[in-house]
């Protein structure tokens, strides 16, 4: 009988200890299955700096943006944590409201933009609601133009396509993600 009440003790604490919060669940959402149990999660805090929610063991982050300036309802988002500076500033930018894209520019003309790292992903899910999202993928490549890339900086072409060429914010769009 001491054994018996053992086991349930252990199963009982193995699956406590294996049960995530719905805090670090929900973003890993946005991130490919196969990279999910090695991402980091991150919770952002009003002054743009983060807390680490689980320590991760690939290169991937992944936060929840729900409801922030300029993010839809429900948003979530992962990433490179090479990325997390840019990431930072994006929010900082978004936060001014009607001023964002003038700050934008600005930095990306004094070059105070910060880079992603060259061919990181991020992987967004947003919508109205959980129940209601779409799947958007892009790739940075900052810097990049169709000439660099052979790819074209247009989607009239209906394949992948570089979206700001030549800027710090070019990236690759994928169709149908």
């Amino acid at each position: 009988m001491k054994h018996i009440a053992v086991i349930v003790c252990l199963l009982a604490i193995s699956s406590s200890v294996a049960a995530q919060s719905p805090e670090i669940d929900t973003p890993l959402l946005a991130a490919p299955p196969n990279q999910r149990e090695g991402a980091m999660v991150i919770k952002w805090k009003p002054d743009f700096t983060y807390d680490t929610l689980r320590k991760g063991s690939n290169r991937l982050v992944c936060y929840d943006r729900s409801g922030q300036p300029g993010q839809q309802a429900f948003s979530l988002e992962c990433t490179s944590v090479g990325n997390l500076n840019r990431v930072a500033q994006n929010m900082k930018f978004e936060a001014m409201g009607d001023k964002k894209q003038a700050m934008l520019d600005a930095a990306e003309k004094d070059g105070t933009r910060v880079k992603p790292e060259f061919g990181s992903v991020f992987y967004n899910l947003g919508g109205a609601d959980r129940e209601h999202t779409r799947a958007h993928m892009t790739v940075a490549v900052p810097g990049a133009t169709a000439q660099s890339m052979g790819l074209p900086d247009t989607n009239k072409e209906g394949g992948a396509w570089i979206m700001n060429a030549g800027s710090s914010t070019a990236h690759i769009m994928i169709p149908g993600h």
